[in-house]
């Protein structure tokens, strides 16, 4: 009998704190269930950032430049967050916006659109097993793209979960270690280097590759 209304108060707890679960705290949860299958285990910094709940957006729609909303009308943003763009050849680093709507992802600067990237034609997202926040968005090669898209994120852990479920492609993003290889265009390829120092940065290294601290 102990035993049956142990399992009784338990449904009863359960069920009790499901139908108090706000459509925001659920939301939330969704997500964070998706941030632990992607990174749990794989990526420093991840259970520090399970005590910080991820915001809708870190910039609002009001904030983008008329241009740019006006070049993207139809689609429903759905997140914005500033970003810093490293040039594929050079390595330079660039303030941008990364805005993601119910379709497509936008690299933004100022009232231009720099790059767009539909989430049908996405072949995958990578980034490294340490606390940096970089993350490259794998492009298809074709004369559409420029290129591999190399970002610096301040909140990695919410960008690339907001990412793959707007793109339904959580099953293509690696956490890698040591480096990972990015297509520059036209056919090449770049070589990004993953290690260990006493300060984070990012450079470009004699031999031409771009280092992450």
């Amino acid at each position: 009998t102990s035993e049956m209304l142990r399992k009784i108060c338990m449904r009863n707890l359960v069920r009790k704190y499901c139908r108090g679960v706000t459509a925001e705290r659920k939301a939330q949860l969704q997500q964070k269930v998706v941030t632990s299958a992607v990174f749990s285990g794989k990526k420093e910094g991840y259970l520090e950032s399970l005590s910080q709940p991820f915001l809708d957006t870190r910039l609002k729609e009001n904030d983008l430049n008329p241009k740019v909303l006006q070049l993207i009308r139809g689609e429903n943003i759905k997140y914005v967050t500033p970003v810093i763009k490293y040039d594929r050849n050079g390595f330079k680093a660039r303030e941008r916006l990364l805005v993601l709507t119910q379709s497509s992802a936008y690299v933004v600067e100022m009232a231009k659109i720099k790059q767009k990237i539909e989430y049908s034609t996405l072949k995958g997202i990578s980034t490294s097993n340490l606390s940096d926040g970089i993350v490259v968005i794998h492009v298809p090669e074709d004369n559409k793209q420029k290129g591999d898209v190399i970002l610096q994120c301040e909140h990695i852990f919410e960008t690339v979960t907001k990412l793959c479920i707007l793109a339904n492609k959580q099953s293509l993003v690696k956490v890698v270690k040591g480096s990972l290889r990015f297509r520059v265009g036209s056919g090449k390829e770049g070589t990004m280097v993953f290690t260990v120092g006493p300060q984070p940065q990012v450079f470009k290294d004699k031999t031409g590759q771009l280092t992450v601290v």
